[in-house]
């Protein structure tokens, strides 16, 4: 009788986890998620029902899911948010949920101004980590953020490192740049429909994006700021066509591809005294674009076709010392192109050509090793998350180009929804912080 009453259990709450999809507008979550999971590998982990803090907990289910780090147990909120009455009365039912497959449940309790979130140990048994944290309104302009933020958090008390919900990506599509939260809700444009924009950026600290406004047969360079909207043409952008744009970490340069009758190569600008533009590499016999700098700033990592075909090389960050950086095999694979560093700086994404189709590769910047991460559809123009285990990339495998986000260590990965063709993105930094304050 025990075990037919533990799994209808289960299939009720799975049953009811199923229906809780909607985000705190009550809108449908336009992020559709394809999950491969390893068994073992991750901690099982359940968002507890509960009174009050409904959006906060909506938005946390979906972010700690999206993290990758734990396998989600399936708990939807019972009718008026209520508890069982066991755990009402005595506490958190740890025997119920180490039954379901859970190592760790994460409990919110609505606060004066905030939520208290609690992380629990349901293996041993005890309260891990708690902590009361400020909370806007649930209609207020920056509610979702925190809440991602708190999502973050949670994260690091469980692994050690935090998650990657606090950012934002950007991309283009119908040359019109657009920003989206990390969990694809909340798209806004970025610049006026009818024109044609590429390659936006983020700048380090979240605060500016650049991007190449195409426009009387030239691009420049626009730095623009994303509270006031005010811009500015990049130092040495103002004639011929000027791509790539990419920030050093302090956010003082500015490295970039100018193309004119000469070639095509790296130039860096100091975007802080608006002047000093200055060229890197030697474009004339071949071509030199799409620079990344290294977090430490003192390397950028850029494609050349001085060897052949496109591929990706390294430079020291005034030019000097360029070198092939990712092997490739002749005959095997093709050009490569868009590299970026990781946020640790360890590794370089790129995407390469095989058999025809581009798809995702990996690059030990140490020990030059090259994984292929991707290998279905076409999967190109990769993108690192802050937690630096996520890639956010471009792929047909959906039938149109689509925004797409793999996990480099599970091999999951899941679809950013977006309501056109997509292209070129690129994920901020970890966007401001959680102010947080312990219970007494």
């Amino acid at each position: 009788m025990m075990k037919r009453l533990l799994l209808l259990l289960l299939v009720s709450l799975v049953s009811v986890g199923a229906l809780h999809a909607q985000d705190s507008t009550g809108a449908r979550d336009r992020v559709r998620v394809i999950l491969e999971f390893r068994p073992g590998a991750r901690p099982g982990l359940v968002v507890l029902p509960g009174r009050g803090a409904d959006s906060v907990r909506a938005i946390l289910r979906r972010d700690l899911g999206y993290s990758d780090r734990f396998v989600m147990v399936p708990i939807g909120d019972p009718p008026g948010g209520a508890r069982s009455g066991t755990e009402e009365a005595s506490g958190i039912n740890y025997q119920l949920y180490r039954t379901l497959g859970a190592n760790l449940a994460v409990e919110l309790v609505e606060a004066p101004g905030g939520v208290t979130a609690r992380l629990y140990d349901v293996a041993g048994s005890r309260l891990r980590s708690q902590q009361t944290v400020a909370m806007p309104p649930t209609g207020d302009a920056g509610f979702r953020m925190e809440a991602h933020r708190l999502s973050d958090e949670i994260v690091r008390w469980a692994t050690g490192t935090p998650g990657a919900a606090a950012s934002r990506l950007l991309f283009v599509s119908a040359g019109q740049v657009f920003r989206i939260d990390s969990d694809g809700i909340g798209l806004t444009p970025l610049t006026p429909a009818g024109q044609t924009a590429l390659s936006p950026v983020w700048s380090p600290d979240g605060s500016r994006f650049a991007f190449t406004q195409l426009g009387a047969g030239r691009g420049g360079v626009i730095v623009q700021s994303l509270a006031s909207g005010a811009a500015f043409t990049a130092p040495g952008t103002g004639t011929a066509l000027n791509i790539t744009p990419s920030f050093s970490a302090d956010g003082r340069t500015l490295a970039y591809a100018h193309s004119d009758e000469n070639g095509t190569d790296v130039y860096i600008a100091d975007i802080v005294e608006r002047c000093c533009a200055r060229r890197l590499t030697v474009g004339r016999f071949s071509d030199n674009l799409s620079p990344s700098f290294s977090p430490d700033g003192r390397r950028i990592a850029f494609v050349s076709t001085r060897t052949g075909p496109p591929q990706v090389y390294v430079m020291a960050a005034d030019g000097t010392d360029p070198e092939l950086l990712a092997p490739y095999d002749y005959g095997a694979t093709g050009s490569s192109n868009a590299p970026e560093w990781s946020p640790d700086g360890a590794n370089v994404v790129f995407h390469r050509e095989v058999s025809g189709s581009p798809q995702l590769f990996l690059v030990d910047a140490a020990g030059r090793r090259v994984r292929q991460l991707t290998s279905a559809g076409r999967n190109e123009d990769p993108t690192w998350a802050p937690d630096g285990r996520h890639v956010a990339y471009v792929s047909d495998r959906s039938g149109r180009r689509q925004l797409w986000v793999i996990d480099i260590e599970t091999g999951t990965v899941r679809q950013l929804s977006t309501p056109g063709a997509a292209r070129l993105p690129a994920w901020s930094r970890r966007l401001g912080r959680t102010v947080l304050s312990p219970n007494p």
